[in-house]
């Protein structure tokens, strides 16, 4: 009988093929006393007969290459990670109920419980014998992999497993240790909400993976991103394993496309493994509801994945199929177009091992009650922690056999290979000088300089996140030079099998794409309205970057430039859908030092930008760009001052004009121009101050951020503290100056136009007028600060139209100069 061992599960098996696989099993545990000591399983850990013969089947490999050095090791090693597993939920659980633990295995007092137990238990049961299973196959065959992890709220299982191993970041490994002092002090430390003097958590162990969480690389507190990032994520010879939700799974919408990217010219070995416990927050999983693993498997072979069956309760079975996975991608990469994207489905029950696995109250808190309070709860936790327990001496000696770094001389995990991404500084070519007068497309000068740098840099792996229209936002050389990735380009459109241009109508997909490449060089296009799709996965990468440069492990990914282009202005010829600022106000209110807001005023500025971008590590820049022509302002070097300071004087000099007329944004210099003209036309003096980084101006939060506003005399020096001024910003204006409340010298000096919502199928002019952010409203907006009148400055016409109650054609059709 042929047993195809790889492909099915067990009750997709026929009786004879059953009962064979029992008879093979058994024969092998009779005359292999190594093989049936690890068989017998451990505690709550068994392992079924398939996953015994498969499990063997690898073994025999393994040492048949060369990659472990003998079957009686492998065993010894999978027996270890049995009983490292039982050790791990053990203390998963102490996590959420106990204020310590008690190593010699005794049952806990009423004392020893925390009187308000917190912990997201049930998938952080069932993430230990998946990330054992990992820790095993690196092990078994001396290959130090990378992982990342979609559900962060299952970190216990991590912060667990990583202290009873040793592998622990330095934050980590100066608090715990084994010892029941160690662990004790681990257990009271989670949700311990403590606090430094200076209002930053004491303890190190966070609800999600944070920065001291060893080999964390994202926070995965928004279900979804793992998903979409981690086909990106490593680089060719690399490998990843990549945790997975199957709540994620049929929420985030984009997963379903991981083998759109995957090619083996340029990706690294990906292993995703979805944890199919059934259960979502209050309710069972819709795939649970269809039909569970078989509805979930032909839906993956229908999505282009090869899908492959895991016993989610036993770490044995994860190992099996990273091995098995990584060795689908490695045969099929010689034929490329036949490669399908493997998946693990390792099925379990939510909160497997302890009591109240399987219902709702397993996501939280498993017990019917509180152990500290409720004497059957305790009950009930001292027999479920009992049957998980593993004696010291046990313990010490399954760490000592998983744990082979030295021996087979690899990093240990928290080091992997995405842990810690260092990227070379890249070549930048010199910005192309357009010259003094005329305009251009600042969208065409970032596709320029953006290609030049891809080609300076062959080196750096480059993904372009592109949701919507790549040529209609003028990045032409750029589509022409990297093309749409598919699997079958059409002749004559600029398409590759090997294309770096991440193309879908999902802009939390293609953000990620990028976000996930942090090994190379990335960009990612959109249009302007729609970018808040993406705000959660920007916003994340952020905080978990800051704080790993907080935790002394600056990121040392390039910078990743966010271009918002067809902007809330250009898009006036839409409805007011499509003219929407709420992206760069939001990253505005980030931290300025990792959230860099520009809003370059012509081509120069946007490459200079777009270049500053890259030099920088653990950030997004996020730039506002316009596309249609706009007026040259800068040459080349006062555009890369511009990036590099954030403002400059474009005219008059601040110390010395009676006001100062400050823009921020393309269109908004434009009128800001034309109100200077008026003014001078009336005997005032105008300084313009062309605003292109507010972040860089704003009151710092926090040490961090301090360092990189600019100074009190910096501040001074183009915005004296004794001058009237009028912003006119891109943005709504009540956030601009929120964030700029150093700016602000109060409502009698200061004034702020921009967007308020107000909106249609307009042309630019007309979106202005309709958002009182012509030169017109800008003139009476600095009579009101200069205490002047507004007779003196603006015709009647051009009054009535400033009120809303005479024609907006006197204002848009008029020159800004003098008015009869």
């Amino acid at each position: 009988m042929n047993l195809h061992l790889n492909c099915c599960t067990a009750d997709q098996l026929s009786a004879a093929e059953r009962q064979r696989i029992l008879e093979l099993a058994d024969a092998h545990r009779q005359a292999d006393p190594a093989f049936a000591h690890w068989a017998a399983g451990y505690g709550v850990i068994r392992h079924d007969p398939l996953t015994q013969l498969r499990v063997r089947q690898m073994v025999h490999e393994l040492v048949a290459l060369g990659r472990t050095p003998d079957a009686g090791t492998a065993w010894q090693r999978l027996a270890a990670a049995d009983r490292v597993t039982s050790a791990g939920m053990w203390l998963v659980a102490h996590m959420t109920y106990s204020q310590r633990v008690r190593t010699d295995g005794a049952a806990l007092e009423v004392d020893d419980f925390k009187t308000t137990p917190e912990g997201h238990t049930g998938g952080s049961l069932n993430m230990v014998p998946a990330y054992a299973g990992y820790l095993l196959m690196d092990s078994l065959d001396g290959v130090t992999r990378a992982w990342m992890m979609g559900q962060g709220h299952c970190v216990a299982a991590i912060d667990a497993l990583n202290v009873l191993v040793g592998n622990m970041t330095d934050r980590h490994a100066e608090r715990y240790d084994r010892t029941g002092e160690g662990l004790s002090r681990f257990v009271s430390d989670f949700y311990a909400y403590t606090l430094n003097p200076d209002g930053t958590p004491a303890s190190p162990l966070g609800s999600h993976v944070n920065a001291h969480t060893a080999g964390g690389v994202m926070e995965g507190g928004y279900l979804g991103f793992a998903e979409l990032q981690y086909v990106h994520a490593p680089l060719k010879d690399e490998r990843l394993v990549a945790f997975l939700s199957d709540g994620a799974f049929e929420e985030q919408r984009g997963s379903d496309w991981a083998p759109r990217w995957w090619r083996a010219e340029d990706s690294g070995l990906v292993s995703p493994i979805i944890i199919l416990n059934g259960r979502r927050i209050e309710q069972r999983s819709q795939i649970t509801q269809q039909g569970g693993e078989r509805w979930l498997d032909r839906h993956l072979r229908l999505n282009g994945f090869d899908p492959i069956a895991l016993n989610g309760r036993d770490p044995a079975s994860i190992a099996w199929g990273i091995h098995v996975m990584e060795s689908r991608l490695q045969a099929g990469a010689a034929v490329p177009a036949d490669v399908r994207l493997p998946y693990g489905i390792a099925e379990t029950v939510k909160g497997f091992g302890f009591p109240g696995a399987g219902t709702n109250a397993s996501h939280n808190l498993p017990l019917p009650g509180n152990p500290a309070k409720d004497a059957a709860a305790r009950t009930l936790f001292n027999e479920g922690a009992a049957a998980l327990f593993v004696a010291a001496s046990e313990l010490e000696q399954a760490v000592a056999a998983l744990n082979s770094h030295d021996l087979q001389q690899r990093v240990r995990e928290r080091d992997h290979a995405l842990a810690d991404r260092q990227v070379e500084p890249p070549r930048v070519p010199a910005i192309a000088d357009r010259g003094a007068g005329g305009e251009s497309s600042p969208m065409t000068a970032l596709d320029e300089q953006f290609v030049a740098i891809a080609e300076a840099n062959p080196g750096l792996r480059v993904r372009v996140g592109n949701p919507d229209e790549l040529r209609s936002n003028k990045l032409d050389r750029t589509l022409d030079a990297m093309k749409h990735r598919v699997h079958e380009p059409e002749p004559g459109v600029a398409e590759s099998p090997t294309g770096a241009v991440i193309t879908a109508l999902n802009e939390e997909a293609v953000v990620c794409a990028a976000l996930g490449n942090k090994g190379g060089l990335n960009l990612v296009v959109t249009y302007e309205a729609f970018a808040p799709k993406m705000l959660g996965a920007v916003r994340q990468e952020l905080i978990f970057a800051r704080h790993q440069a907080q935790a002394g492990r600056p990121p040392g990914w390039l910078g990743v430039p966010l271009v918002l282009t067809s902007h809330t202005w250009e898009n006036a010829k839409n409805e007011q859908s499509h003219q929407d600022p709420t992206m760069a106000e939001a990253l505005m209110g980030e931290m300025a030092d990792i959230s860099r807001v520009v809003f370059p005023p012509d081509a120069n500025g946007a490459a200079a930008a777009l270049a500053r971008a890259y030099a920088q590590r653990g950030t997004v820049t996020t730039l506002v760009v316009p596309k249609r022509p706009v007026p040259h302002e800068l040459t080349p070097q006062q555009a890369q001052a511009l990036a590099e300071t954030g403002a400059t004087c474009l005219a008059g000099d601040p110390e010395t004009a009676a006001i100062l007329l400050v823009a921020t944004g393309a269109y908004q210099l434009q009128e800001v121009r034309r109100a200077q003209a008026r003014l001078a036309a009336r005997g005032m003096s105008a300084a313009i101050v062309y605003l292109a980084e507010p972040g860089r101006f704003r009151a710092p939060r926090d040490p961090e951020e301090a360092r990189y506003v600019h100074s009190d005399s910096a501040v001074q020096a183009l915005f004296p503290v004794g001058r009237p001024r009028v912003f006119v910003t891109h943005t709504r204006p009540e956030p601009f100056l929120g964030a700029l409340r150093r700016l602000d010298t109060g409502p009698t000096t200061t004034a702020a136009l921009g967007f308020v919502n107000r909106g249609g199928t307009l042309d630019v002019p007309g979106l202005l007028f309709a958002n009182r952010s012509t030169w017109a409203h800008v003139v009476d907006a600095a009579a009101g600060v200069l205490g002047e009148s507004r007779d003196n400055l603006l015709s009647e016409a051009e009054l009535a139209a400033v009120d809303g109650r005479g024609d907006p054609t006197a204002i848009l059709r008029a020159e800004a100069g003098p008015a009869s």
